[in-house]
């Protein structure tokens, strides 16, 4: 996965080389996803992903109404709507995530490899409110580069990591949403384990979504305890029903 990583980044910095440097607008207003979290402690939240296919899957769901299921997944109380972009390995396309946000009222989150300014400056224009910036993709200078200008465009930011390394390097630029993905760089597997072992380094203060391998409420039971959302693709758009699906994630948790 390490070399598949890096071919994505190569066709990634083509992408952003053809792209132009648009000029910001203001983000669009909607209650932030992080109010969302404090607002709703009590229950696990939900990101519902709508995504056509992926490098390890293959199609998902390729033939996916993107404004129906988005909507579905509003109707179900969603705290956000993460949107693939990436038209080379997932078959998506900016023009979903515009049509997603012109629909809805929850945030939207621009899930892409998130490597240049040009590409965050795009998703506010697109409607995004939150991007994704993961940290096996960049060196921390960078993320922190990328980090402080989307914030100060008024963006909300979600911090991807995959071990205790990037865990801590999220820390340090002092990231406020962190995403722990159980799928392993390496082999491609997913393990719920990762997001239990990380768990015990979580700070005060932030806020951690556990990402991949979450396909029903038994899974998100387990990861209730310590984490404040999950972020769910292939189960939600596998599903006939993605409504009921992504109602039924948000389960109850027992906090001390």
């Amino acid at each position: 996965m390490e070399n598949f990583l890096e071919k994505i980044l190569a066709e990634k910095q083509v992408e952003v080389t053809q792209m132009v440097m648009e000029t910001p607008r203001k983000v669009r207003q909607v209650k932030g996803f992080v109010q969302r979290l404090r607002d709703n402690p009590e229950r696990l939240q939900v990101i519902g992903e709508v995504k056509r296919a992926s490098p390890s899957l293959g199609a998902i769901n390729m033939g996916v109404d993107v404004l129906a299921q988005a909507t579905s997944y509003a109707a179900a109380g969603v705290s956000a709507i993460s949107v693939l972009t990436d038209p080379v390995f997932f078959k998506g396309s900016i023009d979903d995530l515009r049509l997603v946000a012109q629909n809805v009222d929850v945030p939207v989150l621009n899930k892409d490899f998130i490597i240049d300014k040009k590409q965050i400056a795009r998703a506010v224009n697109s409607g995004a409110t939150i991007i994704l910036l993961i940290v096996a993709c960049l060196t921390e200078k960078d993320l922190q580069d990328l980090y402080e200008y989307a914030i100060s465009l008024g963006l909300e930011v979600l911090v991807e990591v995959h071990n205790a390394e990037e865990l801590a390097i999220a820390h340090r630029i002092n990231a406020e949403l962190i995403g722990i993905n159980n799928r392993n760089l390496k082999t491609f597997e997913v393990s719920l384990q990762n997001s239990l072992d990380l768990a015990a380094l979580q700070e005060n203060g932030r806020f951690y979504i556990s990402e991949s391998g979450i396909k029903s409420p038994v899974e998100a039971e387990i990861v209730a305890r310590d984490f404040r959302a999950v972020l769910v693709g292939e189960a939600l758009m596998k599903d006939g029903n993605p409504k009921a699906a992504a109602k039924g994630l948000q389960v109850k948790r027992h906090v001390d």
